[in-house]
């Protein structure tokens, strides 16, 4: 079990929680990939929804994506506390004490699960409760703190919510909805690990078994080149479905060849290197990796959008 009541701070000391530590709660930055991705699988998919259904379908998604980010919080509490980059969110911090952040995550997992099945179908409801447990128990629980494949396996969780989103307009499973999933599954590792290897020392102290803790950064950056390099065919793949088109090819080209271009810059240098310019390098591929991943799903949405006055696809 987490060690994360150990991380409140006492009342007399900690500060009084505010309308926005409770949206940092949710993971908003997560969640708006989340959104994005999810809106993108309902749009694309071959069946419409009336807008408000739709609306009320990516409501119930963000509700959900928010939940996972607050057991997450809950759960993680004790590493976050000890990393830079996670110990000012609102539970290490003693703005939110951990039993209010499960109380949250529970109630909107509930709260989303049961209201997407009722607006949309029970296929989505059930996809939505499975991505909600696979973050929150396999992944965060589980295992963030036992295996460097923590983020190859639980990626899975980040790649869901476009399924979702075809899921909530089709109410079934399709071999496009399966390509975006895999997109942001394969995308996930090298994402990650070029964080990883500038935050490295955040994850030593903190005892999470990264693969820059457990393999070291030269292993690493050749993880990185060989996921990017696992990950070319799905873009492409997605640009010859039904929801591709000469748009998505164009774009599935230049992005890839750009990051199979930063892999191997990443590949080819060594700490001295890095610490020197203090992991430019590697920053710029994380940064671009985010951008990746919305031009991938914004290009399939204009394919969509184009289709529909009949100038979209192949």
């Amino acid at each position: 079990m987490s060690d994360a009541t150990a991380y409140k701070t006492p009342s007399s000391q900690a500060p009084e929680a505010g309308f926005g530590d409770y949206v940092q709660l949710l993971k908003p930055r997560v969640m708006s990939l989340v959104v994005f991705t999810a809106l993108v699988g309902l749009l694309v998919a071959p069946v419409g929804l009336h807008p408000v259904e739709a609306f009320a379908a990516i409501l119930f998604i963000a509700l959900g994506a928010g939940a996972s980010g607050a057991l997450n919080m809950w759960w993680d509490a004790d590493i976050d506390a000890v990393m830079k980059r996670t110990a000012r969110r609102p539970v290490p911090a003693g703005r939110v004490e951990p039993g209010e952040a499960l109380a949250i995550g529970l109630a909107l997992s509930g709260i989303s699960v049961v209201m997407l099945a009722l607006a949309t179908n029970i296929a989505a409801g059930a996809l939505l409760a499975f991505t909600i447990f696979f973050y929150a128990v396999v992944y965060t629980m589980w295992l963030k703190r036992s295996t460097p494949q923590n983020i190859v396996i639980g990626g899975a969780a980040g790649a869901f919510p476009p399924m979702i989103g075809w899921v909530a307009a089709t109410g079934h499973v399709s071999y496009e909805a399966a390509l975006m999933f895999g997109l942001i599954f394969m995308w996930t590792p090298p994402h990650f690990w070029a964080l990883a290897l500038f935050m490295k020392e955040d994850y030593h102290a903190a005892g999470v078994p990264m693969l820059t803790v457990t393999h070291g950064r030269k292993s690493t950056r050749k993880h990185i080149l060989g996921y990017t390099l696992a990950l070319l065919p799905v873009p492409l793949a997605l640009a010859f479905s039904s929801i591709g088109g000469p748009l998505t090819l164009a774009v599935a080209l230049a992005l890839n060849g750009w990051f199979v271009v930063g892999a191997l810059r990443i590949l080819r240098r060594d700490e001295i290197q890095a610490q020197s310019d203090n992991y430019r390098v590697e920053k710029a591929f994380f940064r671009f990796s985010i951008l990746y991943l919305f031009l991938h799903f914004g290009a399939l949405l204009t394919e969509a959008l184009l289709g529909n006055y009949g100038l979209g696809g192949w």
